[in-house]
């Protein structure tokens, strides 16, 4: 948190700095011309700051980053998903090697920038006595992303210091709050957004859209269904997930070769590039041009920067038939290598044209398997079947043979293991959920190749030790050199 007070003073700028944004996401206004003091005395310029921190989620290394510290990337190469492909990429290795230390971890910092900025903007919003035509709006956006970012920060660190105020003087004695008092303000944040939403989709003026980047009151349901099951509230996360798969004249599950496109009917939310000549930032990163097959001497990351690729065994974890391996998963063979070399790599973004893909955040078929999941734990057994056949019969395979809550349970995990590889964090907060990180990881470490041991401690991220020193009142996740 020691960034929170050294952001005070140019959070305006940094709020509101984005360029060439697609008209869904553009602001009213040039981006860094809102002086502090005139920031909340207009729609427009409120939606500029409201903009900049929907942007700040893909502008910054959390979700949309192409790089190392990209959080779907290296969350994936931390437990059994993706395979380090490069020895020149430091940051990665560490992360594939699970041997992080507080120093490589820029993600806290990053976190509570971002709820900074959230919470700057609330307190903004509230405080203005202008009449604001769409203050609703700004408001459920905000605390829409205080409640992603609150869950991504939990997720990864466990208990956290709860920052709900711009004031640096409070922020900085902060102590930690338990995991669960986290979920109730992020449930609280998620409830707030889906009251204060439209139920349809709006742009950066208010108006009515086709384009799915902004979130809206289902949006908010749908992160409050993965909140209540999280915190292992049954009841509540089956309730939210009916209510979005109920709408059936906005939702529905697309073919499969469909999904991913900003026309889809799947989408709930999805992140918008911050640039419209931009095609997904997934295509670049698994895909770069890499011609199929690739001609040795060449490799993925030699030629074509594409440090990255999917773990053989978790490939192996498609049962036979599964559409989503033939269609999400591209096989990327070396021509002339000896011994024969195979790659593999996510394939759900395929397309090179600008604005025909965004990075989707949440999307129908996980809704599905979230209220799977909370009925069998209500023993609601046909109900479980129902909602776990429906996403496996797209991708065109037989109906579950799991017939009791725990068999059920362990057949959701491989659902999701498969059906969300590489969106958000999907899989490594699934193992530390469901209790199962431990045991995965301590078999599937030794394949890596590396001298890393797994230990329970590595579940949590380590916390920086600069942010340690300046606030007395945090402690250290155990097992970290600080």
């Amino acid at each position: 948190m020691r960034k929170i007070i050294k952001l005070f003073n140019i959070f305006i700028a940094l709020s509101v700095m984005t360029t060439g944004c697609n008209k869904y996401l553009d602001t009213p206004l040039p981006a860094g011309t809102i002086s502090g003091e005139n920031t909340y005395v207009s729609d427009n310029s409120v939606s500029a700051v409201v903009t900049g921190n929907l942007l700040y989620l893909v502008n910054s290394s959390l979700f949309g980053d192409g790089t190392g510290a990209n959080l779907p990337i290296i969350t994936g190469q931390y437990v059994d998903e993706l395979l380090n492909l490069s020895t020149g990429s430091t940051n990665n290795i560490l992360f594939y090697a699970d041997a992080i230390q507080p120093g490589n971890t820029a993600h806290w910092s990053e976190l509570y920038n971002g709820l900074f900025k959230v919470n700057s903007t609330l307190e903004g919003i509230r405080g203005t006595s202008t009449i604001l035509y769409y203050k609703n709006q700004w408001l459920g956006e905000s605390y829409f992303i205080r409640g992603v970012l609150y869950f991504t920060l939990t997720n990864l660190y466990g208990d956290v210091p709860l920052a709900l105020t711009s004031d640096y003087s409070i922020n900085n004695r902060l102590g930690r709050s338990p995991q669960s008092a986290v979920y109730q303000q992020i449930i609280s944040d998620f409830q707030q957004a889906q009251s204060l939403l439209n139920s349809g989709y709006t742009d950066a003026y208010g108006a009515a859209t086709s384009h799915r980047v902004r979130p809206n009151r289902y949006a908010a349901m749908g992160m409050l269904a993965k909140a209540y099951l999280y915190a292992g509230k049954w009841d509540s996360a089956e309730a939210m997930a009916d209510s979005v798969i109920n709408n059936s004249a906005t939702y529905g599950l697309a073919s499969i070769d469909q999904v991913f496109k900003t026309s889809s009917k799947e989408t709930i939310w999805s992140m918008a590039l911050p640039s419209n000549e931009e095609h997904a930032r997934q295509y670049q990163v698994y895909n770069g041009g890499m011609p199929n097959p690739i001609v040795a001497p060449n490799s993925p990351g030699n030629t074509y920067s594409v440090y990255t690729a999917l773990d053989t065994a978790f490939v192996n974890a498609f049962e036979s038939g599964d559409n989503r391996l033939s269609n999400w998963v591209r096989t990327v063979p070396v021509s002339g290598s000896s011994p024969a070399i195979t790659y593999y790599f996510p394939n759900k973004y395929t397309s090179p044209a600008p604005g025909d893909e965004n990075e989707i955040a949440m999307r129908l078929a996980e809704v599905f398997l979230i209220r799977a999941e909370a009925r069998a734990h209500l023993n609601d057994i046909a109900g479980a079947q129902a909602d776990l056949d429906m996403v496996r019969s797209r991708a065109g395979l037989p109906n579950t043979t799991a017939s009791d809550m725990p068999g059920l349970l362990d057949a959701i995990l491989r659902e999701r293991r498969v059906e969300l590889f590489t969106e958000g964090c999907n899989r490594f907060f699934d193992l530390k959920r469901t209790g199962t990180i431990d045991s995965v990881m301590t078999a599937f470490a030794p394949t890596k190749g590396v001298s890393a041991a797994w230990s329970h401690y590595m579940q949590l991220f380590p916390i920086p030790t600069n942010d340690l020193i300046q606030d007395p009142n945090l402690t250290p996740n155990p097992g970290y050199q600080q």
